[in-house]
C-alpha cells in the first residue's frame, strides 16, 4: 500500500464503496501511505484533544510520527482537525483522489448499535441510472467496520456538498446523539443476515459483540454526513445495511424507488 497512487485503487460506480481500506492509511493526493497504531492504546473516552493526541502517535512504515507527515505533505495540523464519520465511498482513496482531496489520516473504527445503510436517492453523475450512497442509521446491538477522517472543516463543507450534487438542504453534517464508536485496531467480522432478529416492528442482533481492541471515542464530537431528504432505504420495515447488500445486489434486488424512512426517525442528533 506504502506509495501506491490512489487512482490504482480499485473502484467502480456499480460496486461503490467497495473497496475500502482495511487498515489505517495516510491519503495524500500523490499516494496512499499506510500508517501504524502505537503499541499501546489509552484509556476511556476521547475527547477531541484525545482523539489528535493518539492520533500523532500514529507512524509510517519508517517511523516517522502523524504530525511530521502532515507537515511534510505541506497539510493543516491535526489541530485543525476533527473528526468525520467516513461511511461509503468518501473512504475510498480513488474517489478522494478524484474529488482532490485534502492530505488526511483515516483510521479504521468500529460503530456499535449504529449502521451503515443506503439512502433513497440516487447520483447519476458517473453512472446510470445512478448510485446509492451510504448514510448511518440506529440498529440495536449491531457492529461493523467504518472510517474516521481528520479533516478540515472547510474539506468537511466541501465533501458534504458534493454527495448533494452541490444542492443546499440534502446531505447535512450532524453529530450523533446515539450509539458508540471505538478505534478498532484488529480484524472484525460483522453479524449475519441471520444474527439479526425481527419480530415484525424492531430488528436486533442476539449475537454478543466482539471484545474491542481500542479505545471509545465520544461520538458527540463526530460529524458525520446524513441525507436529510429522504433519510435512508426502507426495507419493508427493516434497514438494508450496506455488508448485506452490496451496491448492485441492493439496486437490482432490493430497491424500490419512494421507499424511505425519515432520517430523523432513524438516527437522534444533538441539535
Amino acid at each position: 500500500m506504502d506509495g501506491r497512487s490512489p487512482r490504482l485503487w480499485p473502484y467502480s460506480p456499480a460496486s461503490s464503496p467497495v473497496a475500502l481500506p482495511e487498515s489505517d492509511v495516510l491519503h495524500t493526493p500523490e499516494a496512499t501511505w499506510g500508517l501504524t497504531p502505537p503499541s499501546s492504546m489509552p484509556d476511556g473516552e476521547l475527547d477531541l484533544a484525545g482523539i489528535r493526541a493518539l492520533a500523532a502517535t500514529y507512524t509510517d512504515a519508517e517511523g516517522r510520527g502523524l504530525s511530521d507527515l502532515l507537515v511534510e505533505h505541506g497539510a493543516a495540523p491535526l489541530d485543525q482537525r476533527w473528526p468525520f464519520l467516513l461511511l461509503g465511498e468518501l473512504a475510498n482513496p480513488y474517489r478522494l483522489a478524484t474529488l482532490r482531496c485534502e492530505t488526511v489520516p483515516i483510521f479504521r473504527v468500529r460503530l456499535s448499535d449504529l449502521c451503515r445503510t443506503w439512502t433513497d436517492g440516487q447520483d447519476a453523475r458517473n453512472i446510470q441510472p445512478g448510485l446509492h450512497h451510504v448514510t448511518l442509521a440506529r440498529s440495536a446491538g449491531w457492529w461493523e467496520v467504518a472510517h474516521l477522517g481528520l479533516f478540515t472543516r472547510p474539506e468537511m463543507k466541501r465533501l458534504t456538498m458534493w454527495l448533494a450534487e452541490d444542492r443546499p438542504g440534502v446531505w447535512k453534517p450532524v453529530r450523533p446523539a446515539e450509539g458508540h464508536l471505538h478505534i478498532e485496531s484488529g480484524p472484525l467480522d460483522h453479524p449475519s443476515r441471520e444474527d439479526v432478529q425481527w419480530d415484525g416492528e424492531e430488528e436486533r442482533v442476539e449475537r454478543p459483540a466482539p471484545p474491542t481492541t481500542g479505545p471509545a471515542v465520544d461520538v458527540s464530537i463526530v460529524m458525520v454526513p446524513v441525507h436529510v431528504r429522504r433519510g435512508c432505504y426502507d426495507h419493508r420495515g427493516r434497514l438494508a445495511r450496506c455488508v448485506h447488500y452490496p451496491q448492485r445486489a441492493f439496486h437490482d434486488n432490493v430497491f424500490r424507488r419512494g421507499s424511505a424512512r425519515d432520517w430523523g426517525d432513524v438516527l437522534d442528533v444533538h441539535r
